[in-house]
């Protein structure tokens, strides 16, 4: 049984459980034909109806840090409405967002390939694959990789944009992550970085008690404003009550969405508490044939300390 949901669970990958890692179908939150992958220490659920990685938490917790949206439980997306159904979990969008309206014919809701649909998974090694239909617009299949650590408490996740129909398209990996109410959010600034406060504001609204002590940018979600902010650093911490996620992207020369933001926060107003933590990929000119990837990593810790600027400093060590 699974012990969070009480549902019978399937073992589906014996090879992959004697290298350390697990994977499991299960059924979750009313969705079934789910994944949970676990390596004794950390876990993540997969649910390919809707196209998430929808949790990630401590081995053995009933909760995790992904937010999910308990009153959309065993929906499942509508494909003849052009309404956008906030599940939670993570998923990934074309950056930049600005480029919607130009090959879907609007700037709202995101395209239907991308994290919006049924992807089909197959289990991997240590995880599952899963690939989305194209999308009619971008002419473009995502492909993810979730993959746990065998020996640490990691979890990464390769995502691969192939262009397969329609003209060229100039286009980054963009990965949302939707995380529970924080007691802190942080991220690491470069040395050096191209914005003069160190960061961007990208909503009008002012930061929720935003803080700079160094490279240490930290802030809370605002509950009556929707914020949003962007640096040009890599490493992002999400600081909860229990534990800690620190998310890692891999950054490479180019240029990148939002006038050169490779990390963005945003947080969301009362009533639904919850935050984004997102990172982005440069931006790539792709005609049929072409792939690009991004690999963003995360990795979860328990709370050591109820010092949270002693916190963030030893999830950024």
């Amino acid at each position: 049984m699974d012990r969070h949901s009480g549902i019978p669970v399937t073992e589906v990958s014996p090879a992959a459980r004697r290298r350390g890692v697990s994977v499991e179908r299960i059924s979750y939150h009313g969705w079934s034909d789910c994944y949970l992958i676990a390596n004794g220490s950390v876990e993540a659920v997969i649910v390919p109806a809707i196209g998430r990685v929808m949790q990630l938490r401590l081995a053995g917790e009933a909760d995790g840090a992904f937010w999910e949206n308990r009153a959309l439980d065993g929906q499942l997306h509508d494909a003849v409405s052009n309404d956008w159904i906030n599940f939670g979990g993570d998923k990934c969008w074309p950056a930049p967002q600005a480029l919607w309206i130009e090959h879907q014919g609007r700037d709202w809701p995101p395209p239907v390939a991308f994290g919006t649909r049924h992807v089909n998974a197959v289990v991997s090694e240590r995880g599952v694959v899963v690939k989305s239909p194209i999308d009619p617009g971008f002419g473009i299949q995502v492909v993810r990789h979730v993959e746990l650590d065998a020996r640490q408490p990691i979890l990464r996740i390769a995502t691969e944009y192939r262009k397969l129909t329609g003209g060229a398209v100039r286009v980054g990996i963009w990965t949302i992550t939707q995380m529970r109410e924080p007691e802190r959010v942080c991220i690491l600034l470069p040395a050096a970085s191209k914005f003069a406060a160190g960061y961007v504001r990208l909503m009008s609204a002012e930061p929720a008690d935003l803080k700079i002590d160094g490279r240490l940018l930290s802030l809370r979600r605002h509950a009556r404003q929707h914020v949003k902010v962007g640096t040009d650093g890599n490493s992002l911490a999400w600081l909860g009550r229990d534990c800690v996620v620190r998310i890692d992207a891999e950054t490479r020369p180019g240029e990148y969405p939002d006038g050169g933001c490779a990390t963005e926060v945003y947080t969301c107003p009362d009533p639904l508490q919850y935050v984004e933590l997102e990172t982005l990929g440069p931006l790539t000119t792709m005609n049929p044939g072409d792939r690009i990837e991004q690999t963003t990593v995360y990795t979860v810790t328990p709370r050591s300390t109820t010092d949270l600027d002693a916190e963030a400093r030893k999830a950024f060590q």
